[in-house]
């Protein structure tokens, strides 16, 4: 027969499982959005995960996600915005920052951890 403090670690070892597992899907899902981009801005000026990118208007050209801490950076893009709305799901960590450059006349919303 198990003791109290058996049944009681046993709970306590489920309630740690079930939050790693919150934190986990959080962070592959985002955290946090930045919405309605138009322009090239830093979205986070640390190491992250872009989870997806929301195309609101289709615009006139590509955009860009870079990993860099300065909207000027554009050594180190990690994904290209497509002129298509819809969302599209990036998952792709950085370790630098996030910038999102949207491309002419698109809007666009980005959703990282």
């Amino acid at each position: 027969m198990a003791s109290l403090n058996d049944i009681l670690s046993a709970a306590q070892n489920i309630v740690s499982s079930i939050n790693n597992a919150a934190k986990t899907y959080l962070n592959v899902n985002g955290v946090a959005n930045a919405a309605g981009l138009t322009t090239a801005t830093v979205v986070k000026s640390s190491a992250g995960r872009v989870c997806s990118i929301n195309v609101i208007v289709a615009g006139a050209a590509v955009g860009y996600v870079y990993d860099a801490t300065s909207a000027s950076s554009t050594s180190n893009p990690l994904f290209t915005i497509p002129m298509t709305a819809g969302v599209f799901v990036v998952n792709i960590a950085t370790s630098y920052g996030i910038v999102v450059a949207p491309g002419s006349g698109q809007t666009v919303t980005v959703s990282y951890s």
